[in-house]
């Protein structure tokens, strides 16, 4: 998720346009280096993914290929995000994407072990949450205003374009050579870092040395500030229950084509379609919601699209053919690319900027987290379980979980309030020479209602 979202009140104007966005000369480089970089991702994790399923034979090791890019967000998410305050950004991107390309080299020598691949994989992810986290932190100082959601929303929706045409070429070369899936892969970390060491501005750090406590207390201060704030948990609530049903179909995609082809379809390609349905639904929906409609009907849209995600894979319980899967998937996908640009705009405005990494960290690391450990765990169920029923009803779990969510959406009043409090301490901040706004724990009663600035 990048870390950004918009304002609660209805807003009058109208959304802004991709010349708009595409005019920023950054933009234009982050946006290059990304799609770069998720095309070469997803080619290794789909050519992977088919290789572990072909060789084992099993579903819940060919989730575990899949979910095996989680797992850094789990074990070090948080903390390596945080580092991304603490260094220049433009700095922090080159870094990961020469050290993920390193590595991918090493994957794509001959004969490695599986079981060496994996851990290559898992190592080369770790370089992910700063590298993101650097990333969206960079978002707000290049795009302002509505030109920040739409931005968002060619982001999330050309992610998802990247994801489709990888898994495609990732699935097909995976039959040829895997090897040669891994190469592209390092190539694209190669081609991002040329773009953002020369099309980015070298910024300055967020947090300078003098201010710099320890890593793990930074760290702890961005779970401060995205749970300990009413506006900021009740949108990470929401973001968390989407990603917890979403990407179900993707993770048990190839046992799903290998048990309900037939009659002349091929399982390859119907585990393509299958895995590129909810991102193909996901683009349409974050280019037409973002664009088409003004900031006020898209927000007045964002809880019902929330029910609507989980609702649509209800009807996987009829155990339907590929091609209906692939349908729901993508209605599915186009609910969540409604609701998540919204979301992750408001997200920003209600969020004090010294802490952009930080709480992107904790907001990506949950999200990671949350789709690894549903695909996992749908994983283990579908061995014993079938698989429309295992998603049908993680599904009709996941409708009860999101009415939750918007029944205790705060109110306008509320959100709003958190948007002004969020700029009077960046303004005070500003104003002091201090990089770090106050987190919960520096809150005393009575004081919320005036600016203030973090004392360590």
């Amino acid at each position: 998720m990048e870390a950004t979202v918009s304002d609660e009140r209805p807003v009058r104007e109208g959304p802004a346009t991709f010349r708009e966005v595409f005019a920023q000369v950054e933009y234009r480089a982050v946006f290059a280096a990304s799609t770069l970089s998720w095309v070469g991702d997803y080619i290794a994790k789909a050519a992977v993914t088919v290789l572990v399923y072909r060789e084992t034979d099993s579903v819940a090791l060919s989730a575990a290929a899949f979910a095996v890019s989680y797992l850094p967000w789990l074990v070090g998410g948080p903390l390596l995000a945080t580092l991304a305050e603490r260094h220049r950004y433009r700095s922090v991107m080159v870094t990961c994407d020469l050290v993920r390309m390193a590595l991918m080299l090493l994957v794509a020598i001959p004969g490695n072990p599986p079981w060496l691949i994996l851990g290559l994989l898992f190592a080369a992810t770790l370089a992910n949450p700063p590298s993101q986290a650097a990333r969206s932190a960079l978002m707000p100082l290049i795009l302002t205003g509505d030109r920040l959601v739409v931005g968002l929303s060619v982001n999330a929706s050309v992610g998802q374009a990247a994801q489709v045409v990888g898994y495609l070429i990732g699935a097909t070369i995976a039959v040829v050579s895997p090897t040669l899936a891994l190469l592209i892969n390092a190539a694209t970390f190669g081609a991002s870092a040329l773009l953002v060491r020369f099309g980015l501005r070298n910024r300055p750090s967020a947090m300078s040395p003098a201010h710099r406590s320890h890593l793990i207390r930074e760290t702890g201060q961005g779970f401060q500030i995205v749970f300990g704030r009413p506006v900021l948990r009740a949108i990470a609530v929401l973001v968390f229950s989407a990603m917890l049903f979403s990407i179900v179909p993707e993770g048990l995609a190839a046992a799903w084509a290998a048990e309900r082809t037939g009659n002349g379809v091929d399982t390859g390609v119907a585990q393509a379609v299958i895995m590129a349905a909810n991102p193909v639904g996901f683009i349409l929906g974050g280019l037409l919601v973002g664009r088409a409609l003004s900031p006020e009907r898209r927000l007045a849209l964002m809880r019902p699209l929330a029910v609507l995600a989980p609702l649509a894979l209800v009807p996987a319980l009829l155990d339907p053919p590929p091609l209906v899967v692939a349908a729901l998937a993508a209605i599915c996908g186009f609910a969540v690319a409604g609701l998540l640009p919204m979301a992750n705009g408001l997200f920003v405005r209600a969020l004090p900027d010294g802490y952009r990494a930080r709480a992107f960290g904790v907001m990506a690391s949950g999200m990671q987290v949350i789709q690894g450990l549903a695909v996992l765990v749908t994983g283990l169920l579908a061995e014993r379980f079938p698989i429309p029923l295992v998603v049908g009803a993680w599904s009709v779990a996941g409708v009860g979980l999101m009415l939750l969510a918007t029944l205790t959406w705060p109110s306008r009043e509320s959100v709003q309030a958190a948007v002004d409090q969020a700029t009077r301490d960046n303004a005070a901040r500003s104003a002091a020479g201090d990089p770090r706004p106050r987190t919960p724990a520096d809150e005393r009663p009575g004081d919320r209602g005036r600016p203030s600035h973090a004392v360590s």
